[in-house]
């Protein structure tokens, strides 16, 4: 074990292996002291001002566009220029900090890889230090990984790196300071910053971030100006950040132009995050009896609410010069079964074609085996054009009752009942081993879409409309019997079904999905149990 020198007032918890004196210098810890104790406080206030909203939409409010900054709507300005590195984004691939991964991304053909200490990743205190080295590897070209007989390494053309630190909500609770915890984004961000922003900029590239399950535009604030005075104590101009936001919360739909007016500076455009913006839509209104929407594969981008969302987020960004990036297609390639795999790459296509179409600058995939398919698409409508950002759409009117019409409403089938069941135990199951990026059933699952299949199922549970086709309600004595019945598929499938996470998580899941209250996050408790 490893000794390290900490600024007064912070004690750190976890190990220190050997290693880890690469990534938790003194003077990278100073930062994240210094901008804990700025900015602490203000995260707090935003999170209670979450639950207070929270509590006001359980009451029967109805979200809407802000009158306070309709003249930010009604504005002509634009984000600051977006810099070469970033200027073509047609595909970009996501993935864990998992050194392989890390490797197989960059090198994948992608445009871009954001690589994620959030919600593919499980934030264990291993899971994200070892993250750090492997970005400042990354960052130097010198990755590398002997495993299985295979040698990985670099090719000399990448992508350009994007990192997503993580949300509000997630604390670090191995580092406080003066007796508290601290942000996990906060900590995430600095660490990187610290030892990477110059090296970037020397590389031709910058520090850029995916931002995640922001809320409302004071908590695009709060970044923009840790932002400032990251840049101010790292001697870097003010601007050299920049930050694509993932509007991934139904309350953030309602502010994307605040959002990128708070930024704008640092505003490297928005991003479609489709799975966690379908959770969100779910836990916001989860005690409205008009709501309650069909299983999971039945709500896909071309449902009313979605539809709205997407076109509404790529006229904003276009109107504003920035960059709209695409969500993720989840299907990843089936190798034994040529029939299954033919539609699943159907459905990336199709994906893919239309958010060309429509105009986005890019979107997301889950699997090296998905770039050149997707790139395709893009290139069919771009062609050699590095974005649309020109391609403007004054057609699109969207409303806030658009961005509210929550279809569709059924099918609720036993089948899809189960398969949330099964999905949120794997899933459940595999982070707590340390993995938060699963394939499952053909699709990569993250902690997004296990939020859903866990806020789907307490909803139906409560809706006067969760019943199944067959007319049976879905009760929790229901739920229970599944996920009795479940479980055992679930440690036949996995790779690691024997360990008992799987039982644990088959508890947790049970008790998440049938509890009165409602877990506002399935990652707050479970980062408890790591």
């Amino acid at each position: 074990m490893s000794s390290i020198t900490l600024p007064a007032g912070m004690e750190i918890k976890g190990e220190i292996s050997a290693g880890f004196e690469r990534v938790l210098t003194p003077e990278a810890l100073a930062l994240v002291a210094k901008l804990s104790r700025e900015f602490e406080p203000r995260r707090q206030q935003l999170l209670a001002a979450r639950v207070e909203r929270a509590r006001r939409l359980d009451a029967g409010e109805r979200p809407d566009f802000l009158a306070e900054t309709a003249h930010i709507r009604a504005g002509d300005w634009k984000i600051a220029p977006i810099p070469a590195a970033l200027e073509c984004r047609r595909v970009e691939i996501t993935g864990p900090v998992e050194r392989k991964m890390v490797i197989n991304a960059l090198n994948s053909g992608a445009d871009s890889y954001m690589t994620d200490f959030e919600d593919s990743n499980t934030p264990n205190w291993h899971n994200q230090i070892d993250g750090q080295i492997n970005m400042m590897d990354a960052v130097r070209g010198t990755i590398a990984l002997e495993q299985n007989g295979k040698s990985y390494k670099l090719n000399a053309k990448t992508a350009t790196l994007v990192v997503r630190p993580r949300g509000w909500h997630l604390d670090e609770k191995h580092v406080l300071v003066d007796g508290k915890r601290i942000s996990g984004g906060i900590f995430d961000f600095a660490l990187f910053m610290f030892h990477n922003a110059k090296e970037q900029l020397a590389r031709g590239a910058g520090p850029y971030f995916y931002l995640p399950k922001m809320e409302s535009h004071l908590e695009a604030r709060l970044w923009n100006d840790i932002f400032v005075m990251t840049q101010n104590e790292l001697g870097l101009p003010q601007g050299t950040i920049k930050a694509t936001v993932l509007i991934e919360t139904i309350l953030a739909a309602f502010e994307m132009d605040e959002i990128l007016y708070e930024l704008r500076e640092h505003s490297a455009g928005l991003n479609a995050g489709r799975w966690d913006y379908i959770f969100s839509c779910i836990k916001k209104f989860k005690l409205d009896k008009d709501f309650c929407l069909a299983d999971r594969a039945k709500v896909t981008m071309t449902a009313p609410f979605m539809r709205a969302y997407a076109l509404l987020l790529l006229k904003t960004c276009h109107k504003r010069n920035a960059p709209a990036i695409g969500g993720m297609a989840a299907l990843i390639p089936i190798k034994n079964d040529p029939e299954k795999n033919e539609t699943a790459m159907g459905g990336v296509r199709n994906d893919k074609a239309r958010d060309a179409t429509d105009g986005y600058d890019g979107g997301w995939v889950a699997h090296p085996g998905l770039v050149e398919l997707a790139m395709t698409e893009f290139k069919n409508v771009l062609g050699d054009a590095k974005n649309q950002i020109a391609k403007q759409r004054p057609d699109v009117e969207v409303t806030a009752a658009d961005l509210l019409n929550f279809q569709p409403e059924a099918p609720i089938t036993e089948a899809g009942l189960r398969y949330n069941i099964n999905v949120g135990i794997h899933y459940l199951g595999s982070w707590l081993g340390g993995n938060g990026c699963v394939p499952i059933h053909n699709l990569m699952e993250d902690a997004a879409t296990a939020e859903i299949s866990r806020s789907q199922v307490w909803q139906w549970i409560r809706s006067d409309k969760g019943v199944l086709e067959d007319g049976r309600k879905v009760t929790a004595d229901m739920v229970r019997a599944m996920i009795t019945e479940e479980l055992p598929k679930v440690k036949t499938n996995a790779p690691d079904g024997a360990s008992p996470n799987y039982e644990r998580a088959a508890a947790i899941f049970e008790q998440m999905s049938t509890s009165e209250d409602f877990a506002e996050f399935l990652t707050l408790p479970l980062y408890e149990e790591i």
